[in-house]
């Protein structure tokens, strides 16, 4: 279930060319196209690549987050500057954004469902999007039947330990396409546990057939994560 990539930009290029064909698949079959982004260390090379994608017409477009820092939109700690800066450039500067913080209403989350693509990393730790162990609400966030799509998580947890606000297990599994990026040996190791049964939040995407995912993987620490 892992695909195995020998560079970060050999995945990258993977991880992109998948991406547009997701979107071009929604804008063909319903007339727009939503994408779900990630924040994460380097997922920059995989947006610069797709933001060049011929022929995608980015004013149908709309782009959201998997997570986000409650902080100012331009500070260095947020999502939302990492898609601004690498993502919606060139072509791609003509999609519709949705960031998380300020949090929005429901009904706007809500809008946007079904996802064509969820782009995701995973920590050492795991955690995917903002949905992190130690949580006392990490439960209630991976139930696929909750009621909520958007979610506070409070300080203290994950790298930076700031307050968070993170889309649910719900939201991620309302979507056409997973694409879970990860780089390293220590990575792969986790994603191995969980595919193996261990009770870690990816395992909640990984352990579910409904979603298609694919779990692209470099052995570089440097490529997308």
């Amino acid at each position: 279930m892992i695909e195995t990539f020998a560079t970060g930009s050999a995945l990258a290029e993977a991880a992109a060319y998948g991406l547009a064909r997701a979107l071009a698949d929604g804008l063909k079959t319903r007339g727009r196209a939503c994408l779900v982004a990630t924040g994460g260390r380097s997922p920059g090379p995989v947006y610069e690549r797709l933001r060049v994608t011929p022929g995608l017409d980015w004013a149908r477009v709309v782009v959201t987050l998997s997570d986000e820092r409650c902080v100012a939109a331009e500070a260095p700690e947020a999502n939302a500057r990492l898609v601004r800066e690498r993502l919606l450039a060139e072509a791609a500067a003509k999609a519709h954004f949705v960031p998380l913080w300020p949090k929005p209403e429901p009904a706007v989350v809500e809008g946007l469902l079904p996802f064509d693509a969820v782009m995701l990393g995973m920590g050492e730790d795991g955690h995917i999007a903002s949905l992190l162990p130690g949580d006392p609400a990490l439960p209630r966030h991976l139930d696929p039947a909750g009621a909520a799509l958007v979610v506070d998580v409070p300080p203290g947890l994950g790298a930076p330990p700031l307050a968070r606000v993170s889309l649910t297990l719900r939201a991620l599994l309302a979507s056409r396409a997973i694409f879970l990026l990860i780089a390293g040996e220590a990575k792969r190791e986790v994603a191995a546990r969980a595919l193996a049964g261990e009770d870690l939040p990816v395992r909640a995407i990984l352990d579910q057939s409904e979603v298609p995912v694919r779990v692209l993987w470099s052995p570089s620490p440097k490529g997308p994560s």
